[in-house]
């Protein structure tokens, strides 16, 4: 962050200084929520949380060299108090981005928020300094932290934003008031919160809503309910996708054997080709986000095109793909799951397994439930299952309660599957169920919505491997 005095902090965000002998003193470290992430100069936040309270950290958090303390109440070491903290810390960052005046870029959308974020981070920071949301840290505490980390000499601040209701985008563009706004997709994701897929168009265009003129909104040209935020914003809009009309699109698209895409990135300002390192069709459209933005900001399309061909995955559990020395390919996607993401996993999975295939390897699909679909999650469950036989892949374990039993089910609505589909407990079940059968050459996806703890069946499968021995691709 950039240093600021506790005196400035104590105005900027209305709190009252308690137990602060020299006001003047600086906050020139980190701003964290964490006593453990403290560092000379920090300033430490006391969050109260419903298992953990920060206030009864303060004493440590200041022995381990904090200034300070952003408190609710008197702590005993010295402290910022007000009224609500979750408040006060984003004023900091709100106060903070309007001094550095750093360009901000906000994105939001169902799914692949955090691997275009990441591509948008790798594909920026090629052209100037970029700070940018590390991992899902996109909430009303996340957004506000990861702008904290700003200092003068950043140019791009990237980040993520999430909601789970009407309202929660357009809180944090108060925070942090964005630029360039990007809307990826409308899709299935917290359908069941947010009560259908117009009420989550609903709520991810307030991103654009946010824009002042000077701005840029780069939408979707694939999605019709991204596309028709256009008329919700007075700044430029600039549409990505594969659609003849988009400005940043991708032609040729195609697959190399290890599943990877390749396609002809067409910008404004030329083309280039490129060949991702991510895995999965599905990412040609998070590659085309970021290559807007990156227009938008002045970069080539040969610069661009090159920075995404370099690019790799930032965040753990997304499409994580290892080979274990006995030629067993672990796909771990298991940080979260809903139709759009599943169904995207299922053709990666496939396509990665062609080349297996004619040497004897299977795919397997190793499935859990996908949480927050309301009254669509049997429909939903099912659909996935289906598309699991259509596409043609070898085995299906569904892992969990009810809703993976309906994955199951709806492989065997599909198709006459048999003992090609199976429903087990748990994670340990499931664990046990593959070390038993997998063979080299097979290839295995673990996914499911993060509340199951799937990731678990991948890291078990990849265990006992010495160091050097598992290469990850």
């Amino acid at each position: 962050m950039i240093a600021l005095s506790l005196a400035e902090i104590a105005e900027i965000v209305g709190g009252q200084p308690h137990d602060i002998p020299d006001p003047s003193v600086q906050v020139s470290g980190p701003v964290v929520i964490d006593s453990r992430q403290v560092a000379a100069g920090s300033l430490f936040v006391a969050f109260a949380g419903e298992n953990v309270d920060g206030h009864d950290y303060a004493q440590r958090a200041f022995e381990a060299g904090a200034v300070a303390v952003l408190a609710a109440r008197p702590v005993g070491v010295p402290a910022i108090v007000v009224d609500d903290v979750q408040a006060a810390l984003g004023a900091l960052a709100r106060d903070v981005v309007d001094r550095l005046g750093t360009e901000v870029v906000a994105l939001t959308g169902s799914s692949g928020k955090t691997s275009t974020k990441d591509l948008i981070a790798q594909v920026l920071q090629r052209h100037a300094p970029t700070v940018f949301t590390p991992g899902s840290l996109n909430n009303e505490i996340g957004l506000p932290l990861t702008a904290l980390t700003a200092t003068a000499e950043t140019r791009h601040l990237v980040l993520e934003m999430g909601a789970r209701g009407v309202g929660h985008i357009r809180y944090l563009t108060g925070l942090t008031p964005p630029t360039i706004g990007l809307v990826l997709n409308v899709g299935s994701a917290h359908i069941g919160e947010f009560g259908g897929k117009e009420q989550i168009a609903l709520a991810k265009g307030e991103l654009v809503e946010s824009l002042p003129e000077s701005g840029c909104a780069v939408l979707n040209a694939d999605d019709p309910l991204v596309r028709a935020m256009a008329s919700r914003t007075k700044a430029p809009v600039l549409l990505f996708g594969e659609a003849a009309d988009a400005d940043v699109r991708a032609e040729n698209v195609r697959l190399t054997a290890a599943g990877q895409p390749s396609f002809s990135l067409h910008t404004p300002s030329g083309c280039g080709d490129v060949t991702l390192r991510l895995y999965g069709e599905h990412h040609v459209s998070n590659a085309l986000a970021a290559a807007a933005v990156a227009h938008e900001l002045g970069m080539s399309a040969d610069e661009i095109a090159r920075a995404l061909s370099e690019a790799g995955s930032l965040s753990r559990w997304r499409m994580e793909v290892t080979e274990r020395p006995d030629g067993v390919t672990v796909v771990n996607d298991a940080y979260n799951a809903n139709p759009e993401s599943m169904r995207a996993a299922l053709r990666a999975l496939v396509a990665m397994g062609q080349a297996s295939r004619a040497r004897g390897g299977r795919t397997w699909a190793v499935l859990g439930p996908m949480a927050e679909l309301g009254d669509d999650a049997l429909a939903e469950h099912d659909a996935v299952g289906r598309l699991a036989v259509r596409l043609n892949v070898s085995k299906l374990v569904a892992v969990g309660g009810r809703e993976a039993s309906w994955l199951q089910l709806g492989a065997y609505n599909e198709g006459s599957w048999g003992e090609e589909s199976v429903h087990v407990s748990d994670a340990q079940a499931a664990v046990d169920l593959l070390r038993s059968e997998l063979r080299p050459g097979d290839v295995v996806l673990v996914k499911a919505s993060r509340s199951i703890g799937l990731e678990r069946v991948a890291l078990a499968l990849l265990e006992g491997a010495a160091e050097g021995e598992v290469a990850a691709r």
